[in-house]
């Protein structure tokens, strides 16, 4: 990986062989983000993505190997009890036209993955929300 930071602007390439949380969760240490929203594109060939199923509560997640794009990964940084905490989904296609996605777990890079991320001048926290099961903003 390697990134370069413009003003609140970091452009980051993420390498082959590389998981792309373990990457926002570096530059985000190394950088001292506490917030911020990330784009990016690329391809990957080993991924999981989860649905969290409001009813239940619970998180499924799928597992999808193979050549895909990166169609689109989008999401925050922020943090969570004043520590790194990340929410990121991604979508990826194969050679049929085919798209895959959700709550993003693991993405391996196969081949390059390109973020940019926008470090926004603040902080907002998350806590657990049990009515709703999920880690939300806290003002």
């Amino acid at each position: 990986m390697e990134y370069r930071k413009f003003n609140n602007t970091i452009v980051a390439r993420i390498d082959k062989g590389e998981e792309i949380l373990d990457k926002i969760k570096e530059i985000a240490n190394k950088e001292n983000i506490k917030l911020a929203n990330i784009n990016a594109l690329g391809a990957t060939n080993d991924f999981t993505v989860g649905v969290f199923k409001t009813d239940e509560k619970k998180y499924y997640s799928n597992n999808f190997t193979g050549d895909f794009e990166i169609v689109s990964l989008t999401g925050t940084i922020n943090t969570m009890n004043g520590e790194f905490y990340s929410h990121i989904h991604m979508s990826a296609g194969n050679d049929k036209g085919e798209v895959f996605g959700g709550h993003l777990n693991r993405a391996i890079v196969s081949a390059t993955c390109e973020m940019v991320i926008n470090i926004i001048d603040g902080t907002v926290d998350r806590e657990f929300n049990e009515n709703i099961g999920l880690n939300l903003f806290k003002f």
